[in-house]
């Protein structure tokens, strides 16, 4: 396994960051998901070695979060969501100078900083300035310091934070590459949805300091509720009134889409009689699949 956490507890204080938290990931690409304060950066401080558990145990790529630091930080690379650059850098010798922290030799180092900033796009800019990067450039180079010493696994904070759309498709596929064709684990903490379903197939959703829900994102998707859009025609009072005393939540997107979220174990025909019964017309009915948007408002409450 790639991360393995028991009972971790962590505070601030008497603020209680968090509590209690179990957590095992493996192979491929896992997203982690939670609201401000939920407790996200605190829970990768602590895989990284920099904070340590009150309570709890906790292993990364085999290496105790308590007493093996360093030998976690040689097999991790981290793209932190601030940025982390130093005044007066070449992109060469920061990626480098990265490198030599993350334990490679000084030649080796530079060599593999001339390779990545290739691979992520940045090898004709690469003795340039950090300073004079635009922010999508910047993001590249996050990018590109966290992969130079060939890490096993990749901790990624908000990786498309601040970038213009083009930005954003553009990291994201060099993200899913990595993910999908190199032997290296992703972690990939991000507020924008959209951008773990693109690249994962498992998600951990923490809210207040405790894991809420985790597994793979398609059968977490079936949890609850099945959905089902529809295009009406009538007076809908009657029959979402009908449907919620069932159980069901139904919802008018502004384009006049219907949603019917449906309870385990009923039976969709329900929704044709109750139309039928308040004079609705069905003119399409469509059973579709819930988001990461909608599974993460369930979960942590959101409405």
């Amino acid at each position: 396994m790639s991360i393995e956490l028991q009972n971790i507890h962590y505070s601030y204080g008497k603020v209680k960051a968090l509590n209690g938290v179990n957590l095992t990931v493996g192979e491929g690409a896992t997203g982690l998901l939670g609201p401000n304060g939920a407790g996200k950066s605190t829970l990768i401080k602590i895989m990284l070695g920099f904070l340590t558990p009150a309570e709890g145990q906790g292993k990364v790529l085999g290496y105790d979060v308590r007493s093996e630091q360093k030998f976690i930080r040689r097999l991790v690379g981290y793209m932190p969501e601030d940025e982390c650059f130093i005044p007066g850098l070449d992109a060469v010798t920061f990626t480098a100078l990265m490198g030599e922290l993350s334990g490679l030799p000084r030649q080796e180092a530079m060599k593999r900083a001339h390779e990545v900033l290739f691979y992520v796009g940045l090898g004709e800019s690469r003795y340039r300035l950090v300073d004079t990067y635009s922010s999508g450039m910047k993001q590249r180079l996050k990018l590109a310091q966290a992969l130079v010493h060939d890490p096993k696994l990749l901790f990624l904070d908000e990786p498309t934070s601040s970038l213009d759309p083009t930005g954003r498709q553009e990291i994201l596929e060099l993200i899913g590459e990595i993910a999908s064709s190199k032997d290296i684990r992703v972690l990939l903490s991000s507020h924008i949805l959209a951008d773990i379903e693109l690249i994962c197939d498992r998600v951990v959703i923490i809210n207040k300091g405790e894991i809420a829900a985790t597994g793979r994102i398609e059968d977490l998707r079936m949890i609850n509720y099945q959905l089902y859009e529809l295009r009406l025609k009538g007076e809908l009072n009657g029959f979402r009134r009908e449907l919620e005393e069932a159980g069901c939540r139904v919802e008018e997107t502004e384009d006049r889409l219907v949603r019917v979220y449906t309870p385990p174990g009923f039976d969709r025909r329900r929704i044709f009689l109750s139309a039928a019964r308040n004079r609705v017309q069905v003119r399409q009915f469509v059973c579709s699949q819930t988001s990461l948007e909608d599974l993460f408002a369930r979960v942590v409450g959101v409405d």
